[in-house]
C-alpha cells in the first residue's frame, strides 16, 4: 500500500454543508479512494459542529501543529507518495517541511479557486472600476502564484482561471490541471421525483456568510434587486440561507418585504427543491459556484451575474439567465418565476450541464494517468520548473528560519 498513500493537509477540516470548498474536498477524497489510495487528512484548525466525520469514509485524521517539528516526525513516518495542500496558505506553512522530509513525494495544490483573482475583483469593485493588471498583481496573487510554482501540479477548478494564469501571469501550462467539480449524474428516477413548477414557490439565495462575496451579494439583493422584484411579485419571498450568519446578516431580515434570513440549513437539497428560482448576483469572486450546482441538482433554475456563471457552463445552454444589470436581472427573475415553459427549459439545460461538464467518471482516467506520468518523470518535471526551484530555495531559507524562530520562542 505504501505506493498509494496520500496526505491531504487542510487549512480547515471539511464542512460540505457550509461551503463549496468542503464539498470539493470530499469529491477529491472519493476520486483518490476510487483509485485505491489510502488517505490521511491532517489539519491544525479546531473542528466545529459542521465538521464532516471523515472516519465514515475510512480516511485517517491527524491533528497537526503550526511551526512545530512534530509535523516533520509525523510526515517522515507516514512517508506519503502524494501530498495535497487544500489552499496556498497550507503550502506556505508546510510545503518546505514536506520538501525536506519527503523530497520524492508529488506535491499538489488544490487551489479551490484563484484567491488572487477574487481579491483583484474585490479591489476593483470597491473603486468602481474595471479590473486592471494592477489589481491582479495584488499581494495575495503574488503569494498564491509563488505557491503554485513550488508545487508539481496545481488543480484549477475553472477554465477561465487557467486563461488568466497562462495569459496574464504567463504560468507554464504544464503546472496547471483542469479539474472541476466531480459529480455523479442525476438518474431519471430522481429527476421525476423533483417538485414541479406548480408545487414550488419563492426565491432562494445561499452561501457561507464568512465568504465576503456572499455577504456582498445579499446586501446587493436587499438594496437593489429585491425591492424591484417585490414590486412585480408582491407575495413572493426571498429565503436567504448560509452558514455562519452574523449580526450584520440577521439585521437584514424584513418580514414585511418578504426578505427572510433563514441561516444555516442541514439539508440544502430540501430547501432548494421547494423554491422556484435561485438568485446569485455575485459582484466579485472566482472559481466555480457550489450554490449553482446545488440549484441545478435540485432542478432549480438560476438568475446569476456573469461572475457567478464564469467557467460553469462552457458552450452549453445556461440553466437560467446571466444578467449584471439590476433591472435586467429583475425582469428575468420575474419571467422565470411566472413562465412554466421557460422554467422547464432552463431546468433541462441544468441537467445537461451536469452530465456533460461535471461527471466524475469523465475525469478520473486522464487525471491518474497524469499523476503516474509525473511520478515517473518527477526529476525532469522539476528541472523544467526553474522558477519553482528558485522559489523553493528562497522559501526554504526565509520561511524555515522564521518558523524555527517561532518554534524556539514557543518552547
Amino acid at each position: 500500500m505504501g505506493s498509494k498513500k496520500l496526505l491531504i493537509i487542510g487549512l480547515v477540516w471539511p464542512e460540505p454543508k457550509s461551503s463549496a470548498a468542503g464539498s470539493r474536498m470530499l469529491q477529491l477524497v472519493q476520486l483518490f479512494q476510487n483509485n485505491g489510495y489510502e488517505i490521511t487528512f491532517a489539519c491544525a484548525a479546531k473542528t466545529s459542529n459542521n465538521t464532516y466525520d471523515l472516519s465514515q469514509l475510512d480516511v485517517k485524521t491527524q491533528a497537526i501543529l503550526l511551526n512545530d517539528i512534530s509535523f516533520d516526525v509525523f510526515i517522515s513516518e507516514l512517508n506519503p507518495k502524494i501530498v495535497m495542500f487544500d489552499r496556498f496558505m497550507t503550502e506556505e506553512q508546510y510545503g518546505w517541511r514536506v520538501a525536506e522530509q519527503c523530497p520524492d513525494a508529488l506535491r499538489i495544490l488544490d487551489t479551490e479557486d484563484f484567491h488572487g483573482l477574487r481579491k483583484a475583483r474585490q479591489l476593483a469593485l470597491k473603486e468602481d472600476v474595471e479590473v486592471s493588471v494592477e489589481h491582479l498583481q495584488n499581494d495575495i496573487a503574488k503569494r498564491e502564484i509563488a505557491s503554485m510554482y513550488r508545487c508539481d501540479l496545481n488543480l484549477i477548478i475553472s477554465e477561465a482561471e487557467i486563461e488568466v494564469l497562462t495569459k496574464q501571469f504567463k504560468i507554464d501550462r504544464s503546472l496547471l490541471y483542469y479539474l472541476p467539480f466531480l459529480l455523479e449524474p442525476i438518474s431519471e428516477a430522481n429527476k421525476n421525483q423533483l417538485p414541479t413548477f406548480e408545487e414550488r414557490q419563492h426565491f432562494i439565495t445561499i452561501g457561507n456568510f464568512l465568504h465576503p462575496p456572499n455577504y456582498d451579494a445579499v446586501l446587493y439583493l436587499k438594496q437593489s434587486i429585491w425591492p424591484l422584484i417585490r414590486q412585480q411579485l408582491p407575495k413572493a419571498e426571498l429565503h436567504v440561507y448560509g452558514a455562519y450568519e452574523s449580526q450584520k446578516v440577521t439585521q437584514l431580515l424584513n418580514e414585511k418585504e418578504g426578505f427572510l434570513i433563514k441561516g444555516f440549513t442541514e439539508d440544502v437539497n430540501k430547501v432548494m427543491q421547494n423554491v422556484k428560482v435561485c438568485l446569485a448576483p455575485l459582484r466579485f469572486g472566482a472559481g466555480l459556484k457550489g450554490k449553482l450546482i446545488d440549484a441545478i441538482q435540485n432542478g432549480t433554475p438560476c438568475i446569476m451575474s456573469s461572475i457567478a456563471a464564469e467557467g460553469m457552463f462552457g458552450n452549453l445552454k445556461v440553466p437560467g439567465f446571466i444578467e449584471d444589470n439590476s433591472t435586467a436581472f429583475t425582469l428575468k427573475a420575474v419571467e422565470l418565476y411566472t413562465n412554466n415553459k421557460v422554467w422547464q427549459g432552463k431546468q433541462q439545460n441544468g441537467f445537461e450541464v451536469l452530465k456533460q461538464r461535471y461527471n466524475m467518471s469523465d475525469f478520473e482516467g486522464a487525471f491518474f494517468n497524469k499523476l503516474e506520468e509525473l511520478k515517473e518523470n518527477l526529476k525532469l518535471h522539476r528541472q523544467n520548473n526553474f522558477i519553482g526551484n528558485m522559489l523553493q530555495h528562497q522559501t526554504l531559507q526565509s520561511t524555515k528560519y522564521l518558523s524555527k524562530w517561532i518554534e524556539e520562542k514557543n518552547r
